[in-house]
């Protein structure tokens, strides 16, 4: 593992990703790929865009030739793949970018992989795919069962990873990270997009009773997963990065009420999202073995 081509890596997670490895591995060279949509921006990627081992490529995972060539011109041996629609908003009001990139694009990437001789292909994937989970925890081996097209999407790209493994022999591992947050997010996502809001003394648009739940993982525990499981995973294998923290959205809107002082009288609840998963909860035992353990919890996350 030398040279490794971060796509989407001016994205938030991609970048923060970007960011860790730079630091604790100088002797690798990160050559970020991105097409730098309004969820990229190279600004997240100031802090180390002047090191000697930070590339920089402009180009869609969906286009043979821009990848082929990014592979080629930089003599790329590892590939993970941040890249994604992420917004499940926006899927539902609109599908076609997200199979665009978050299958197609796969499936470019893997394909142009597989005739680069990649040595390493890691896929970052979501809790998301495993639908709705009434109790329990998501394990590795549960069946897919995505309710929006973002989750649909995302499925289907995993499908393709592990088809190119079996497949091609392609050395492919997964990773399924929850709910992340943390700085450089976009601010459509519900932390930065409430308190911005709020600070604004502007509404607070809740969906329905607001009491989904979800499992909160801080931005960097979830990249030293990656790193985790990028380094020590197995060939074909999936791993649950889980923040372990599952927390009600209505309970985290009154949260950050009280920590900005400002009145719930701009909670505004409002019609329940179409296919609403009410709850996501996953088990990380198998990367907890391979020495990964989280360094956050949600009031430090808040805060650092």
């Amino acid at each position: 593992m030398k040279n490794i081509l971060v796509t989407g890596g001016a994205g938030f997670i991609g970048s923060d990703f970007v960011r860790y490895m730079i630091e604790r591995y100088p002797d690798y060279t990160i050559v970020v790929y991105d097409k730098l949509t309004y969820a990229g921006n190279l600004d997240n990627l100031l802090p180390i865009s002047q090191r000697p081992n930070y590339r920089f490529v402009q180009g869609d995972i969906a286009n043979h030739e821009q990848v082929r060539g990014a592979l080629e011109a930089h003599e790329i041996d590892t590939l993970v793949n941040f890249a994604a629609e992420s917004h499940v908003d926006r899927s539902i009001l609109d599908a076609d970018a997200f199979v665009t990139s978050n299958t197609v694009g796969v499936h470019v990437l893997l394909d142009e992989a597989r005739k680069h001789g990649i040595e390493r292909f890691l896929h970052v994937s979501t809790d998301e795919v495993y639908g709705h989970v009434a109790e329990g925890y998501s394990v590795e081996s549960d069946p897919f069962e995505p309710r929006s097209p973002y989750a649909a999407s995302k499925a289907g790209g995993e499908l393709l990873v592990n088809a190119y493994h079996v497949t091609h022999g392609l050395n492919t591992v997964i990773t399924r990270g929850s709910n992340t947050y943390g700085p450089y997010q976009y601010p459509e996502k519900i932390l930065p997009f409430f308190i911005s809001e709020a600070i604004d003394d502007r509404p607070l648009p809740v969906y329905g009773d607001g009491r989904q739940m979800r499992d909160w993982l801080f931005v960097r525990d979830h990249v030293t997963g990656i790193d985790t499981a990028l380094h020590k995973g197995a060939p074909g294998e999936a791993y649950n990065v889980a923040g372990e923290d599952n927390r009600i959205n209505i309970d985290v809107t009154h949260d950050l009420l009280t920590r900005l002082r400002k009145p719930t009288t701009l909670i505004k609840h409002v019609p329940d999202r179409e296919g609403h998963d009410r709850r996501y909860a996953m088990n990380c035992d198998k990367l907890r073995a391979l020495g990964w353990g989280r360094q956050y919890d949600f009031e430090r996350g808040l805060t650092d």
